[in-house]
């Protein structure tokens, strides 16, 4: 499924944060700090000599609900066409959104097509091989589900030992119980539909999943509202990857410049809390 093949690809991290490495020794803190401040300045002068654009091309495809599809009278909606739209309202531009299959769209970036893909693209080594991407604007958490009725228990090791553990065979998921949950049978299927309908009939006693796939199940009619989400998020990049961006040109540093500013501004404004609260349900994090 493609949804999931995008999506995949003992460290608990409630939340992705970026770490800041404290020098060691007055004098070389005090060279730290000027070298820092310069560079912000550096920074600002570069945001401020960015030109504006009278519109920005983005290109996404249609096929990844809840990030971009149909609706039911065939408008493209979704977190990243919304998103786009709201950036593009804080640069004061127009906003050119097009359709394409998914494999077309880095290539039509690269030929000079659009300006940015916005599309859900994961954050790689490979990718950067090809395209640049502005600050990462949305993780994909793993997380743990559990029956309404199944006792309280810590979602760690510790609390889970003993515990049977639903989840889709060859997927992050199950590589990464096996690297930290080694005392907890584990009960493999051939997919997650099939490892949710397991921990549904009580065949498992709890599921480890993809937090947005297992946020939709959950709230839908599937479910039959037999679960919920227990415990916290795990960001681990290894097995999570790295977040979700923008992909941009590697010859347009102007552009990224542009749309990590504006992507500022929307966090700031208040406006990506609640695309994430309209499209998701139940919250993932």
């Amino acid at each position: 499924m493609k949804t999931m093949t995008r999506l995949r690809t003992w460290l608990f991290i409630a939340t992705a944060v970026a770490i800041l490495l404290c020098p060691h020794g007055t004098a070389f803190a005090q060279d730290a700090l000027g070298a820092d401040q310069a560079g912000s300045a550096a920074q600002t002068s570069k945001q401020a000599a960015a030109p504006r654009r009278v519109v920005i091309r983005f290109l996404t495809d249609s096929d990844f609900p809840p990030f971009d599809f149909y609706d039911e009278d065939g408008v493209l909606v979704g977190f990243n066409v919304d998103l786009a739209r709201a950036i593009c309202l804080e640069l004061n531009t127009s906003c050119d959104i097009k359709v394409r299959p998914w494999e077309e769209l880095i290539p039509a970036l690269l030929r000079g097509e659009a300006d940015a893909v916005i599309a859900g693209h994961k954050v790689t080594a490979a990718a950067l091989k090809q395209v640049d991407f502005t600050d990462r604007y949305f993780h994909t958490p793993g997380r743990f589900a559990g029956r309404k009725d199944s006792p309280d228990v810590e979602m760690s090791p510790g609390g889970l030992e003993g515990k049977r553990i639903a989840v889709a065979r060859n997927t992050a998921h199950e590589a990464f119980l096996r690297a930290f949950f080694r005392d907890s049978p584990l009960v493999i299927y051939e997919n997650a539909d099939l490892a949710r309908e397991g921990l549904a009939a009580g065949k498992a006693d709890f599921l480890f999943d993809d937090g947005i796939s297992l946020a939709f199940w959950l709230n839908g009619t599937l479910s039959r509202q037999c679960c919920e989400m227990r415990g916290g998020p795990f960001l681990e990049p290894k097995f999570f990857g790295d977040g979700i961006a923008i992909a941009v040109p590697k010859n347009d540093p102007g552009i990224r410049l542009l749309l990590n500013k504006a992507l500022d501004r929307v966090r700031a404004s208040g406006r990506f809390e609640e695309l994430v609260q309209r499209y998701f349900p139940v919250r993932i994090y």
